[in-house]
């Protein structure tokens, strides 16, 4: 596990569920359909931002939550006061032990539309009492990682700080935020609790009230030199960005100089930044701080960052907050939870969501999927689902399809198929030791660098197809099928 901390230890998290996933629970007691072994698949339809791919992020939570899961006598005694469940259900739920399969999709992983990220198995009350925390954990981080990726790629080898707290959507939104947008990319948090939690690196520098504290601004700045004469990054944009914070930090770095000391650099918070950071590097160059850094910050975004340096700003790393944690552009990631199959007598039989809106049809079964790679290049070609007894030969061609438009086929004859997910919990038992998250960060970047650069574009990215096993199809379609001749008889 990645927390040396456990945030729950205040607070018990297993009532966070829609209240109708205990009212099927109780229904399904009632009705004797509790132990019905049931799968349902977590997945989205569309990346956000009309990006080309996002990056999974989560799972660990997800881990935290279900290996705990219990309730307690204040739980069902709430749960008696609404007058909704009956004693055999509240009973249940005194006993209850977490017996599901989960399989779930590594985290810093690329994903893509309508692929399962999490399938769960299990007894029809569990599987059904999940879907909330599965998707409130993956929509979120998956989001937040996300956007950090898409930033990050834009900054380069410039570094990225979270700087999001006090923007967030409350603590959880701060903390698992700051989670997520490290396994992006993000170089460090200003988050010091998540700092803590997670083992991810912490920075921060001051606030514009440490200089308006004191009587000048260059008592300010030789007060902060004073306390870290080797990490002296000073904030120059309180009053006037070139006229009073450059030349005063300026003067301030030549004292430290003058002491055996390096100064780190300046930071801005406001302003033209190209036209400032292009100034400021000239004047730091001209004084001999050729080392200094320039850091940026200032409701940034992948956007703004990519037109101030496409301008030739000056800049070494960037400090992103509001844009960053609350994924301010587009700030819903539209994950779903569908059942797609039971089991009856150890068979198991698909199951089918239809709608008039095409990508809301569910694909039916129990699936698993492949990543597939161009072995001269390793490069990512398409991800297939497949249905879970299907096995790829790789020494044999594979015609791989458009799930949609079936006419467009391609065959791969020199390639490699990787499983995508790994299981998760085998019978309630955790079987899956997850990475610390710069592990996830690290795994994340080698992940993303085997798409294709037309995946990762941010104008009208390349298309990456999922697409789905002749299987897998013939009974999506062979479901469809009855349904449409079943309705046609009525």
């Amino acid at each position: 596990m990645d927390s040396k901390f456990d945030v729950r230890n205040d607070r018990d998290l297993t009532m966070l569920v829609d209240f109708y996933e205990l009212t099927m629970g109780n229904s399904y007691l009632e009705e004797g359909a509790g132990d019905q072994i049931v799968y349902f698949d977590m997945y989205f339809r569309r990346v956000p931002d009309g990006g080309g791919y996002c990056i999974m992020a989560g799972v660990d939570q997800l881990i935290e939550y279900m290996k705990d899961l219990r309730f307690t006598e204040d739980d069902i005694a709430y749960l008696r006061e609404t007058n909704t469940f009956s004693d055999k259900f509240l009973d249940y739920l005194r006993d209850f032990r977490f017996e599901c399969d989960v399989w779930a999709v590594p985290e810093g992983n690329p994903v893509f539309p309508n692929e399962p990220l999490v399938t769960v198995k299990g007894p029809a009350i569990q599987a059904q009492f999940l879907e909330t925390m599965v998707l409130l954990t993956i929509n979120h981080q998956t989001l937040i990682a996300t956007k950090a990726n898409r930033i990050c790629r834009v900054a380069g080898d410039r570094p990225v700080m979270e700087f999001g707290s006090r923007r967030a959507q409350g603590y959880d939104g701060a903390i698992y935020g700051a989670r997520a947008a490290v396994i992006g990319g993000c170089a460090s948090t200003a988050n010091t609790l998540a700092g803590m939690m997670f083992d991810i690196p912490v920075s921060g520098t001051m606030a514009h009230s440490w200089i308006q504290l004191f009587d000048s601004e260059l008592e300010a700045f030789r007060a902060w030199a004073n306390v870290y004469p080797d990490q002296c990054l000073l904030l120059i944009d309180t009053y006037n960005v070139l006229k009073s914070g450059l030349p005063n930090a300026i003067t301030v770095f030549r004292e430290l100089r003058e002491k055996g000391h390096k100064p780190l650099g300046i930071r801005i918070d406001s302003g033209d930044i190209t036209y400032l950071t292009t100034r400021v590097r000239r004047a730091l160059d001209e004084a001999g701080f050729q080392d200094a850094i320039i850091v940026i910050s200032n409701s940034l975004d992948e956007h703004i960052i990519k037109d101030v340096l496409a301008e030739g700003a000056r800049i070494n790393s960037f400090g992103v907050g509001e844009r960053l944690i609350t994924a301010k552009s587009e700030p819903v990631f539209g994950g779903v939870y569908k059942l797609v199959a039971i089991e009856r007598n150890g068979k198991v039989i698909p199951r089918i969501k239809i709608s008039e809106n095409e990508e809301k049809i569910t694909n039916p079964g129990f699936k698993k999927i492949y990543r597939l790679y161009e072995k001269e290049t390793d490069k990512a070609i398409a991800d297939l689902i497949c249905d879970h007894d299907e096995t790829l030969d790789e020494t044999k061609p594979l015609t791989i399809f458009d799930p949609v438009f079936t006419w467009k086929k391609k065959t791969l004859r020199n390639y490699k198929a990787e499983p995508l997910r790994k299981k998760i919990f085998d019978h309630g038992k955790l079987c899956y030791e997850s990475p610390s998250v710069l592990e996830i960060r690290k795994f994340a970047q080698e992940q993303v660098e085997r798409q294709w650069p037309e995946v990762l574009r941010f104008e009208n990215p390349h298309n990456y197809y999922v697409d789905l096993s002749t299987k897998v199809w013939n009974t999506k379609h062979d479901l469809l099928n009855h349904y449409a001749e079943t309705f046609s008889k009525k």
